[in-house]
């Protein structure tokens, strides 16, 4: 009580606090804080932005994404992830397969997949990678933080929502006209709607708006523009940790004290949906088989998991 006292800047006495017990007006508050908490998953990033979803995992925002920031050529970076538990605790890092580079849980990945045995497969998809997006985006409309409303934040997501952005700049049907989702003039409002699908969060119902200038100011857009985060420095080399931290840290959670090195690169784990992808280096002659799973609707909504169990 009294630490959130001291990070609300409230003074009160020991009668009001006394006043309060017998009210239990501070019980509300508490289970609030708690639940603020448990809804953000330990996240402190004020940069970053994320949709509030009621009790029954419904929510609605809408969001305007924003071009690449100034000196930046791409307006959002890919970033891979591990995040599972083993006897000696959570392993829940970036990957360096991010980098191009090699991964140690990568590598071990392959090997469970590759030991002919179906519980080596299942512990391979539990540790697979988690894919996730982000961009810069505009809060238009935010019904459950008014407060987020004309401000500039970082925002997370899964490759549904990336997809979406693709089917705008890559329409199917020739009745449907091609748009950049990043464009300041002739983007549109993103309307975020979420849903609780099989016990996980579905954005599938989100869709674009008609196309319209996210401002008609230029002079306003131009300082909007100057607020952007930098996405390049998300991804850069000293925001991960070095192959030899993370196998470290791998050995740790795995409790072992060496795991071992497989005698082949590993090949792209998200090769699943059919498309043929490289393998990153071939030191033998037969291609390992990687792991065959779809990444989550949300890669969000993985970490949530955890911080809720």
């Amino acid at each position: 009580i009294q630490r959130i006292q001291f990070i609300r800047g409230i003074q009160m006495s020991f009668k009001d606090l006394k006043k309060q017990s017998k009210l239990g007006s501070f019980t509300a508050k508490l289970v609030k804080e708690v639940e603020k908490m448990n809804n953000t998953g330990g996240n402190t990033d004020d940069r970053i932005w994320k949709l509030d979803v009621d009790k029954g995992g419904n929510g609605y925002a809408v969001i305007r994404f924003l071009p690449a920031p100034e000196n930046e050529d791409l307006p959002f970076v890919k970033l891979y992830s591990h995040a599972f538990q083993g006897p000696g605790g959570w392993y829940i890092e970036n990957s360096l397969t991010t980098l191009g580079q090699k991964d140690p849980v990568s590598e071990y990945n392959s090997l469970l997949w590759n030991n002919g045995t179906d519980l080596g497969k299942e512990t391979a998809r539990k540790q697979k990678r988690k894919l996730t997006y982000l961009s810069n985006i505009y809060v238009v409309k935010d019904p459950a933080n008014p407060d987020n409303e004309g401000k500039v934040f970082l925002f997370k997501y899964g490759k549904k929502i990336f997809d979406k952005l693709t089917a705008a700049m890559q329409p199917e049907f020739e009745d449907e006209e091609a748009i950049d989702p990043f464009d300041f003039w002739q983007g549109a409002n993103f309307k975020l709607k979420a849903k609780n699908v099989a016990g996980y969060r579905n954005y599938d119902s989100s869709e674009f708006a008609a196309v319209s200038p996210l401002l008609d100011d230029d002079d306003a857009l131009e300082t909007l523009w100057k607020k952007q985060f930098s996405l390049a420095e998300i991804v850069a080399n000293d925001q991960f940790k070095t192959y030899e931290e993370l196998k470290t840290r791998l050995d740790y959670v795995l409790g072992n004290k060496k795991t071992a090195t497989p005698s082949f690169e590993v090949a792209d784990e998200d090769n699943d949906r059919g498309a043929a992808e490289e393998l990153v280096t071939a030191a033998v002659s037969t291609t390992p088989s990687s792991v065959n799973e779809d990444d989550d609707d949300d890669a969000l909504s993985y970490f949530q998991k955890l911080a809720e169990e």
